[in-house]
């Protein structure tokens, strides 16, 4: 809630990926959650006493993908959460 004002909900892991395999040892770990995209709990944006500045921005998974492909989206792990999306929109859907 803290990052982008939303109450999440039902945190599900997703997968886990090493970002670099045989050059480092971190391994992500990928989840997604429900949010009620009408209440909004919290501005949200970080925590100010963190000096975090997070500008929250809420992009139609169909513009995300073509975001990639424009090269807007250039992060892997955005671009792997994503792509995670478009395969399971349909099960996301159905909530």
């Amino acid at each position: 809630m803290e990052e982008t004002g939303y109450l999440v909900t039902d945190v599900q892991p997703v997968f886990q990926a090493f970002m670099s395999p045989g050059a480092v040892t971190e391994t992500v770990h990928f989840f997604a959650a429900i949010i009620d995209a009408t209440v909004r709990a919290e501005d949200g944006g970080g925590a100010a006493h963190e000096d975090e500045d997070i500008e929250v921005l809420e992009v139609p998974l169909a513009a995300a993908m073509a975001m990639i492909d424009s090269g807007e989206i250039c992060d892997g792990k955005t671009i792997m959460l994503l792509q995670w999306a478009m395969l399971n929109r349909e099960r996301l859907a159905q909530g």
